[in-house]
């Protein structure tokens, strides 16, 4: 099950798609939603949005794999892997590494604690917020089709273990 975004119109996404897809997001509310976290590979973390069903009854899902280190508060020029999947279409764009775009600011804000005394008090909520750029289009996994996304702003959620924060960034 995907979760809701952050409340009323503190979590969106903002981003210009050109190409295979043509469309100007503008997601906020009770349309979106997101989660993140650690990255899988323990690189950085990983925020994604869920929009609404499209006129053709497709949902698209944006993914920022961000090499910045949980829960680092602000950090600039953070390199960053984009990838768009029309679910479903089973239609995937991906940026294939972080060297094509960049955050210019990520700022990870903590979130107070919905239950302090709770089975899980290890788990730790994090507002992400970020504003970046592409110089290379996403394309499919064979490189057949291209997705120019330009520039793209966002506020989400992700939520950190104890053993996820503050690590050290590895080489």
């Amino acid at each position: 099950m995907h979760a809701p975004c952050l409340p009323g119109e503190r979590g969106y996404l903002r981003a210009s798609l050109r190409g295979e897809i043509e469309a100007d997001l503008d997601w906020r509310g009770a349309p979106l939603q997101c989660e993140g976290g650690a990255r899988p590979d323990g690189r950085g973390l990983r925020v994604s949005f869920l929009g609404p069903v499209d006129a053709q009854g497709h949902r698209l899902r944006v993914v920022f794999g961000i090499a910045a280190t949980p829960g680092a508060g602000r950090t600039a020029a953070v390199p960053t892997n984009v990838t768009v999947i029309v679910e479903g279409e089973q239609r995937l764009y991906t940026t294939h590494g972080d060297e094509r775009c960049s955050i210019e600011t990520v700022v990870q804000e903590p979130l107070p604690l919905q239950d302090p005394g709770g089975s899980a008090p290890t788990t730790h909520g994090y507002r992400i917020a970020a504003r970046g750029s592409c110089i290379d289009p996403a394309t499919t996994l064979d490189g057949g089709g291209r997705l120019y996304i330009n520039r793209f702003d966002f506020a989400g959620l992700a939520r950190f273990e104890d053993n996820e924060l503050h690590a050290p960034t590895r080489s």
